[in-house]
């Protein structure tokens, strides 16, 4: 028993404990998830919304809650809906049956002819219902809210599309409402109660009744507009209700059509024609068809003589053809006319057909009440915002159709909008069928691409058909419409086609773009520019986008990219605000490109990857854009100049070319105009046309557009100086540049005291440092409080500097010269010449290159052995004579340059490279610095080894 109740008392403790561990790891979901459940809905929440789904807007619903006086407090109960057949299909179909099948159909027929008139409808008809197959398509792709075609061409085409069309739409039901009541007025007028017009017509001809009847059309037409805006203001759901009588005077309307037809068949109407030799003539101005009667034994002139002849007498003199011809009466066809009936004599037919019975046009003007209230004021005026606030601006666009006054000048305006809605419903369809996107699963099965494109030709071919001009100005609107709300730009992203379509479009172009080096014709600088943050995550140097959107006639890509320091995790949202900054100054510096940011553990290694990673695909950077370092000689962390030399080495393996503006702050903005000055380019190293092509692009912009360019290039004392120019005007002239040329020539002279000094001490500073060990802080601080020597430029060293070796030669192949030996032809981009085949030996050329220098018996010493009598050799030493070389060389081309172009807008200059050894660094910085002393803005270009501009067309 004891054991039993061990037993049972430890089944108890274990199922306590897997009920504590079952509540604990419920605990422990609950508070993970309860961070997500603001942004990620339940499920249960989620089906209760799609289930509760309202197609009302939400302005449709504060309307109808302010009229019920219910308001937000109590939700409103909602009424019975009238479904697809009372709600949908009826009302659309009395919109079809509109005003022109019974105003203008029996008139199309007797002008065209029976065949033509089929014709016609059967494109007409074909329009709608090619256009009703692409709209079912669209319609079952998902839930379509309420906004009918401008929400289906809004999502599938994009939001320019959208608002272009839909405002043309809205125009058009808006001009259909004026075409509807002035339907209305003609019937009235002309068929029912001629008596009732204002303007009378009673006894004008021609021009004087037709304005007659105008002015009597604008003065009706604006009182039933005024009546109808007084029932629109109230409210259209009272005449909503009358729907199906309506409806039912639409169907007698038909019924009765029918019916005259049928009694015409049966009783054919008097319907003579008078002839006067193979023309017709119009009954209008003369009762008898005869030119003379017999009244009482006497021979009379009738109205018809007097319309040809100059009096009522036989001796008058007449018209040739009235002179020549008989006049006869014929019989007319009455129904179906043959079509050779022309001119006003259509307007007498249509008087004959449509004069059935006096029922017919009773329920006829009943039916367009209907129609035109419900059209107008139920399609454009609906929801809060088009009742409330454009409500006037509707009445008054109708009122402008009213002011036409002619049903058959409105008509073409409607149809122009109408026909491009339908166009691009089709075109929409067409689009997404063919870019075959994921989210495009209509339910509607029966559609295809080739019957949207067909629709979208029928639309397009039918408004240029009925009239020309109109379609130009419709698509003018449109187009303009299309063009603002590009410029404004759209509040949200739709996830339309048109995006679509530039994504897949993107993705052929890059998978059909080679992924090798483009064609010389076809480089551009595809720009890698790279800018520095400051702590508050904004750019240090937003000059050097203004330099940037300077250079965008190149016409190339552009990715401004960043980097930061630390760990993603970590420093995710200051990413993120870091590509806002960008965005924000690309986009007031009106540079068009991409940014990246990129977070590493160093900022070596994030420059390096921004310059590795950066396009897709073929569409890679060739140029990389970034900023002399500022202030390196006083920096306190000597990582941001070493940094720039690597990036330098980086881009030189990548063969990129490099630009390095100096001074960058002082460079002009975009905003600033140069009204005169020049762009020098001193050419000294042949770098595949870089120099050149840079200063052509620069000229394209307003900024740089009166600068004035020159060329410089340096001759030595065995070059023509005089061919040497006649070759490079020749050169310039082929690659259709304008540019002034100049030859310099640089004369071997001895090398001064100061270039001695100079080179001495900066050599004596990195041995100095060298030999006595310090640590990195102290160098700084022992550099920082240096005595400064205006003979000497005073340089912060952070690594050793090779020592006198004079036993051993540099690598001529290790040298980039700054100067070569140039023979009397320039290099052209067919036959450029390698440095290596230039240089000459290090005794004989000018140089400027930095490159590691050989240590032999300082690198054996011990690094910490420093004696009084090492540091006294150590002021008793030479100069290096490579070194003084290269300081002779940069002081006298420094010199020179000054000289030449101290007041030009902008100097560019060949860049050498750094040494492969990095022990040569501090001096390369120095020498730079020498090359460009006193100049205002330099730009620094290294191509990137390949051509870039071609003589050949």
């Amino acid at each position: 028993n004891w054991q039993k109740k061990l037993k049972t008392k430890q089944k108890q403790k274990l199922y306590l404990n897997y009920l504590m561990l079952t509540i604990f790891v419920l605990y422990v979901c609950v508070f993970t998830l309860q961070e997500e459940m603001d942004t990620i809905p339940m499920v249960s929440s989620l089906l209760s919304s799609l289930a509760n789904y309202s197609n009302l807007p939400q302005g449709s619903k504060e309307h109808e809650e302010a009229e019920n006086n219910e308001g937000s407090r109590k939700k409103p109960v909602q009424a019975p809906r009238m479904g697809t057949l009372m709600g949908v299909y009826l009302p659309c179909l009395q919109n079809i049956l509109g005003v022109i099948l019974f105003l203008r159909m029996t008139w199309m027929v007797g002008i065209g002819g029976v065949i033509e008139a089929f014709i016609i409808v059967l494109m007409c008809c074909s329009t709608t219902m090619l256009t009703a197959i692409s709209m079912s398509a669209i319609a079952t792709n998902g839930v379509v809210p309420a906004g009918g075609a401008y929400y289906m061409i809004s999502r599938s085409l994009g939001p320019e599309f959208g608002g272009a069309v839909g405002i043309c739409f809205y125009l058009g039901t808006t001009f259909a409402g004026a075409m509807y009541i002035l339907g209305c007025i003609e019937i009235l007028l002309v068929y029912i109660v001629p008596q009732a017009a204002v303007f009378k017509m009673e006894g004008l001809e021609g021009a004087e009744a037709e304005a007659a009847m105008l002015n009597n059309m604008r003065v009706y037409g604006t009182l039933v507009l005024s009546f109808m805006a007084i029932v629109v203001f109230v409210g259209v759901k009272y005449v909503n209700k009358l729907a199906l009588v309506f409806l039912a005077c639409v169907i007698c309307s038909i019924l009765a059509v029918y019916a005259g037809v049928i009694k015409t068949a049966f009783e054919p109407p008097v319907f003579p024609v008078c002839v006067l030799g193979n023309r017709t003539l119009v009954w209008k101005g003369f009762d008898v068809c005869a030119k003379v009667i017999e009244r009482e034994n006497a021979t009379v002139t009738t109205k018809l003589w007097r319309l040809f002849c100059d009096s009522e007498f036989l001796n008058a003199t007449c018209d040739s053809y009235f002179t020549n011809n008989n006049i006869t009466e014929i019989q007319g066809i009455p129904g179906m006319m043959s079509g050779i009936l022309r001119g006003k004599y259509s307007h007498k037919m249509t008087f004959y057909i449509l004069y059935i019975q006096c029922i017919y046009i009773y329920i006829y003007i009943y039916t367009y009440i209907y129609i035109y209230i419900v059209l107008l004021f139920g399609s454009c005026i609906e929801g809060t915002v088009l009742r409330d606030k454009y409500f006037v601006l509707t009445a008054c666009i109708c009122e402008s159709g009213i002011l036409i006054a002619s049903l058959d000048n409105v008509a073409p305006i409607l149809s122009m909008f109408f026909l491009m809605c339908y166009m691009f419903v089709n075109l929409a369809c067409a689009v997404q069928t063919l870019l075959r996107t994921p989210n495009w699963r209509p339910r509607f099965k029966f559609y295809h691409w080739t019957l949207s494109f067909l629709g979208m030709s029928l639309c397009l071919s039918l408004m240029f058909i009925c009239s020309w001009y109109y379609a130009i100005v419709a698509m003018g609107i449109a187009g303009c419409i299309y063009k603002y709300i590009e410029f404004r730009g759209a509040e949200k992203e739709w996830g339309d086609g048109i995006r679509g379509l530039s994504l897949s479009a993107a993705r052929f172009a890059l998978m059909r773009l080679e992924e090798g080096p483009p064609h010389t014709k076809n480089w551009r600088p595809q720009i890698l520019v790279l800018v520095s943050m400051d702590s508050e995550l904004n750019v240090e140097q937003p000059r050097l986008l203004s330099l940037t959107n300077q250079l965008k006639a190149g016409k190339g890509l552009t990715i401004v990219g960043t980097a930061l320091e630390g760990t993603y995790l970590e420093n995710h949202p200051q990413g993120q605000q870091a590509e806002q900054s960008l965005r924000k100054l690309m986009e007031a510096e009106k540079v068009k490109g991409f940014c990246q940011v990129v977070i590493s553990s160093n900022m070596r290694d994030a420059t390096s990857h921004l310059v590795q990673a950066g396009g897709l695909g073929g569409l890679l950077h060739n140029t990389v854009l970034a900023c002399w370092p500022r202030n390196w000689k006083q920096a306190e962390d000597h990582q941001s100049w070493r940094n720039f030399i690597e990036l330098v080495r980086e881009t030189t393996a990548a063969s990129k070319a490099l630009l390095v503006p100096k001074n960058i702050s002082a460079f002009p903005s975009n905003g600033e105009r140069f009204t005169e000055g020049h762009i020098d380019v001193w050419w000294i190293v042949h770098d595949g046309g870089m120099l050149m092509l840079l200063p052509f692009l620069l000229r394209q912009h307003k900024v740089w557009r009166k600068c004035k360019m020159r060329i410089f290039t340096v001759a030595q004392m065995d070059d023509n100086s005089i061919q040497m120019k006649k070759d490079l005007t020749t050169f310039l002239y082929h690659l259709r540049i304008d540019a002034a040329v100049e030859v310099v020539e640089m004369h071997d002279s001895d090398i001064s005291a100061y270039t001695y000094e100079k080179t001495l001490m900066m050599e004596q500073r990195s041995q100095i440092l060298k030999q006595i060990n310090l640590t990195k802080t102290e160098r700084e601080r022992e550099v920082q409080h240096s005595p400064s020597n205006p003979a000497a430029v005073t340089t912060q060293l952070s690594v050793t500097e090779e020592p006198a070796a004079s036993s051993k030669e540099e690598k001529p192949e290790e040298e980039e010269q700054l100067i070569h030996d140039q023979s009397t032809n320039p290099p052209t981009p067919a036959t450029p010449q390698s440095p290596s085949a230039e240089a000459e030996t290090p005794g004989t050329a000018v140089q400027m290159t930095w490159t590691e220098a050989k240590c032999d018996g300082e690198q054996a010493k011990p690094i910490g052995a420093t004696t009084p009598e090492a540091i006294k050799d150590l002021f008793n030493m030479k100069p290096n004579q490579s070194n003084l070389r290269r300081m002779h060389t940069a002081l006298r081309l420094n010199e020179v340059i000054i000289k030449k172009s101290q007041e030009a807008r902008l100097v560019l200059l060949n860049m050498p490279g750094p040494p492969k050894n990095r022990t040569g660094d501090e001096n390369y910085m120095e020498f730079m610095e020498v090359l460009t002393e006193g100049l205002n803005r330099v730009l620094l270009v290294r191509g990137g080894g390949r051509e870039v501009i071609t003589i050949y067309s």
